[in-house]
């Protein structure tokens, strides 16, 4: 990759800047919820527009990009199907137990709802994902830094991890959410170019429709049958495994962007912040999906360009890359890295102030040292900012045995949130749910997608116990392990809590739904969370039907 002055100077300038806000921000961190918190201060607008750019990381622009090239147009489902409705649903129905609990976090909340032991098995795996999450995007810088600078893998990591460190470090939970605002803004002008020149090189969207399979430029038509389609799934398991058990697992019980509507100033604008994140989600899939299929069609034209390659096979993560490779003169090539570099650094940082906060409050606080200054649980939250990304380097190495950073993250989210997800909708809406059913339902449904992945196998990974199944592809494997995680916790809680005694409703008032009476809505409509949210869903579901 051939880089100039005008690159290296936009570079240069946006290391400064991001360092900069960490620096300024340093001197409004004086206690442990400032730095892991934000002591729920932020306005609307930065809390949704952080909530959105957490997910934006590196992952989703080379992984959603690199999976346009290999799932086609039905990658859109995991915007329109697989977000949209979940970001919809947190912000309406559990963001009030969420904020109004005043619980630090999403193990916390479980804490009070459930017991200890339930919320040190929630903190323990979302620890653990956190760091898989957290590695899979310093992983994608990694790739990038070794395109742009010709350095070697581990050198590129180690650089990677330190420049996302520093900030985090320095101003905490506020410098990785005023940062991930500039970062998103950063995303979308740096990538909505590319999308631009792709398609209208491969003829625009008409020219790529006439040269690929219609599977590829169509995300409804082929759900028939998992043969039908390069995602090798059907409508139940997209429905049930993508639309329901991943998606809500992940939007709903995700501390990672749960902190960021937890950091709010009022209840109203923390059930407003996914639900206005929503409105510029549902428009992502142009700007990085569509890319990845202008590839293919390009590829096939015989152009000048070619997908990469590794071990044999595309090389999908890589996609992007090398669009902006052939598409981004100088200059603009810079601001396009810049937005790469930026969109790594919103995931990582997302990653690592939610795991120091989880860590910090409900591991280390509850059970390492419980009644300690409040100074001390900020250098402890510190030092958790420090060996949290040294964790996330180890991560990093594992993620380089998959040919799609996407497949790899999604087969996380089925352990952790899909089981999740079910123990959370039974204590949320269902107060006959118990502290034992709860625990022993996510101990199974984690243990559940353990046996589905090593009994099944798909693209040469899982089986580790016995092939009793191929999947066609990876993703397929990955929401079907998430669906048996999912109904096997859910039948699990209802089975041990109907055996046992459930705790007094007063107790749950606050917790649970159906025991708690319902606040006030704003009295200007546009302000309402059910308003925004009918709106927001007319949308979505407008543009399914446009790319039926």
């Amino acid at each position: 990759m051939s880089l100039h002055l005008v690159d290296y100077s936009i570079l240069v300038l946006y290391f400064g800047f991001v360092l900069g806000i960490g620096w300024f921000l340093r001197k409004s961190v004086a206690s442990s919820s400032d730095f892991l918190t934000a002591s729920h201060s932020l306005p609307l607008w930065i809390t949704s527009l952080a909530f959105l750019a957490a997910n934006m990381g590196a992952l989703e622009m080379i992984g959603m990009c690199g999976s346009g090239a290999k799932y086609g147009m039905m990658t859109s489902h995991f915007y329109w199907v697989g977000a949209i409705p979940a970001m919809l649903f947190v912000g309406v129905f559990m963001m009030p137990f969420y904020y109004g609990s005043k619980a630090r976090s999403v193990p916390e909340y479980l804490k009070l709802r459930f017991d200890e032991k339930t919320r040190g098995f929630n903190a323990i795996t979302f620890a653990v994902m956190t760091i898989f999450s957290s590695g899979i995007s310093m992983y994608a810088l990694g790739i990038l830094l070794q395109a742009i600078f010709g350095w070697s893998f581990t050198v590129s990591v180690l650089v990677s991890a330190g420049i996302v460190l520093v900030y985090t470090y320095l101003g905490g939970l506020s410098s990785a959410i005023y940062n991930e605002v500039l970062q998103f803004f950063l995303i979308v002008v740096g990538f909505s170019p590319l999308a631009i020149l792709a398609v209208n090189k491969a003829g625009g969207w008409s020219g790529i429709s006439q040269r690929l399979e219609p599977a590829m430029t169509e995300s409804w038509r082929h759900m028939g049958s998992p043969a039908d389609n390069p995602m090798g799934v059907e409508v139940f398991g997209l429905f049930m495994g993508l639309g329901f058990v991943l998606s809500f697992g992940y939007w709903c019980t995700n501390y990672l962007v749960v902190q960021r509507a937890m950091a709010a100033r009022n209840m109203t604008d923390a059930r407003n912040t996914p639900i206005v994140g929503a409105f510029p989600k549902m428009f992502i899939p142009f700007i990085v999906i569509v890319p990845g299929i202008a590839a293919v069609a390009l590829a096939q034209m015989g152009a000048g360009y070619s997908i990469p390659e590794k071990n044999g096979g595309p090389d999908y993560d890589l996609v992007l890359i090398s669009l902006m490779q052939q598409f981004y003169p100088s200059g603009m090539l810079g601001v396009g890295l810049t937005a790469l570099i930026a969109s790594f650094m919103s995931g990582m940082a997302g990653n690592v102030t939610a795991f120091n906060t989880v860590w910090t409050y409900d591991i280390y606080q509850s059970y390492v040292r419980k009644n300690a200054p409040d100074s001390h649980y900020l250098w402890m939250g510190r030092m958790a900012t420090i060996f949290g990304t040294t964790l996330s380097i180890g991560a990093a190495y594992m993620a380089r045995s998959f040919n799609n950073m996407m497949d790899f993250l999604q087969l996380i989210f089925g352990f952790v949130n899909a089981p999740l997800f079910a123990t959370f909708l039974l204590g949320m809406f269902w107060k006959r749910a118990t502290a034992n059913g709860a625990f022993s339902g996510l101990v199974s449904g984690t243990a559940a997608a353990a046996f589905t992945y090593g009994l099944t196998r798909a693209e040469g990974k899982g089986g580790w116990l016995s092939v009793l199944y191929e999947f066609p592809s990876s993703m397929a494997q990955n929401f079907w392990v998430a669906i048996n995680a999912f109904v096997v916790c859910f039948v699990i809680t209802v089975v041990v809590s109907l055996a046992g005694k459930a705790r007094p409703e007063k107790e749950l008032v606050g917790l649970v739904y159906g025991v708690t009476p319902h606040a006030a809505e704003p009295a200007v409509w546009y302000k309402r969370p059910s308003v925004l949210a009918t709106l927001a869903a007319g949308i979505c579901v407008a543009l399914n039907i446009i790319f039926f």
